[in-house]
């Protein structure tokens, strides 16, 4: 008989806390070109998705597709270094399967971050902007299908996805360290050819600040878990039209790489203060 959902997160769960016994405060997922900003979590497990059971495994370069449980000074933290895409052929139930086993592990609050495209013409490649709210326009929404209310509410509200208090407190921090963060809103397409000039201007004219081929559904299920989201964008390159030259993958990660020290001394200062933050949502761990 095929397990359910909350089965198989159940069964990871199980999986990482024999080898971690951590329970952490904050989740962190890092995004294309992103994965080394957590390195300097302290007594850090290291687990490939590879050995996870039920976890889909990473295929994209710039993803090496591994969780880490470890400290940051006082703060415990499950980072997921790589993401799983629904343009590499998975389920949105896949795609988010990750989410579900950060809920199910404890994490009340969730940094989520990206390599995307800049619209806005005040962006330019190495930008830094806070996720205020998404455009889903990937013609498919994660929840979709039947609802198990242990993990949250058939209709879960979206008015505040990107945590307002937390965006404040990272521009509290921002100003701190003498970083510009920008604010926007994100467009989620599926993928994986980038966008046409064409679609640009219509986002543009949606009022989307930054596109890219993630995040959405992460954020989406984490708030359907009542966990806390903070959203944030490196502006790895100018979206078509915008950009001069023909958009190539390998140049993302090459401009992702180049902002990592800004982003790591950023997440350094903030994600320590996030954990002080009382948490006002409701419970994120699905009931038995």
């Amino acid at each position: 008989m095929t397990k359910s959902l909350y089965e198989r997160v159940r069964e990871t769960v199980a999986f990482i806390r024999d080898r971690s016994a951590m329970r952490p405060q904050i989740g962190l997922v890092l995004g294309s070109g992103l994965g080394d900003v957590v390195g300097s979590l302290a007594d850090a497990v290291a687990l490939e998705y590879a050995e996870i059971p039920n976890f889909p495994a990473a295929t994209i370069a710039g993803h090496p597709g591994r969780l880490l449980l470890g400290r940051l000074q006082t703060t415990t933290v499950a980072a997921l270094q790589g993401r799983i895409h629904y343009y590499e052929g998975y389920s949105m139930e896949e795609v988010t399967f990750p989410i579900r086993v950060l809920g199910a592990l404890g994490v009340r609050q969730l940094v989520l971050t990206n390599a995307a495209g800049g619209i806005n013409p005040r962006f330019r490649p190495g930008s830094l902007m806070l996720i205020a709210d998404h455009l889903n326009l990937m013609g498919v929404n994660p929840l979709r299908g039947p609802n198990d209310e242990r993990f949250g509410p058939r209709f879960p509200d979206l008015t505040h996805v990107y945590s307002p208090r937390l965006r404040a407190l990272a521009q509290e921090v921002a100003r701190e360290i003498g970083l510009v963060l920008e604010e926007g809103v994100y467009a989620a397409v599926s993928g994986p050819s980038y966008e046409t000039p064409a679609e640009v201007r219509m986002l543009r004219q949606l009022g989307a600040d930054a596109v890219g081929m993630s995040t959405v559904p992460e954020a989406i299920v984490a708030r359907h878990m009542g966990i806390e989201v903070l959203g944030l964008s490196v502006i790895a390159n100018m979206a078509a039209g915008i950009a001069e030259r023909p958009l190539r993958h390998e140049e993302v990660l090459a401009a992702a790489a180049r902002v990592q020290e800004r982003l790591r001394t950023l997440l350094d200062r903030l994600i320590p203060s996030l954990s002080r933050v009382e948490v006002t949502q409701t419970e994120a761990i699905p009931k038995e």
